[in-house]
């Protein structure tokens, strides 16, 4: 059976929603250990990538791939707190937003 986290990214060409986005970005994962995955997406296209393939994303997630796995099932919602505690980090958190959005998550 296919990890959980690997299934959400296989999923993401299928899920993503052409015409939300006003732009063309890329998101670089980096979920515990082992999970790398750089997404890019745009006003029509998605494209998901195992490992890192950007030199500097326009956004970045660190996160377990426990707590990835809570904001694309359960639409959680990282806090101020999952922040400064450093269970989530990112350059760019507003564009999580935008990467929520464009998946309907």
């Amino acid at each position: 059976m296919d990890d959980p986290v690997r299934t959400v990214f296989k999923a993401m060409p299928k899920r993503f929603k052409k015409g939300v986005l006003d732009k063309d970005l890329s998101f670089y994962f980096s979920l515990g250990d082992h999970q790398k995955w750089t997404v890019h997406v745009g006003t029509s296209t998605c494209k998901v990538e195992e490992g890192k393939k950007v030199e500097q994303a326009d956004c970045v997630l660190k996160t377990s791939p426990e707590l990835f796995l809570r904001m694309v099932t359960e639409g959680y919602v990282p806090g101020i707190m999952d922040f400064t505690a450093g269970r989530v980090k990112s350059n760019d958190p507003m564009l999580l937003k935008e990467l929520k959005a464009a998946f309907g998550w």
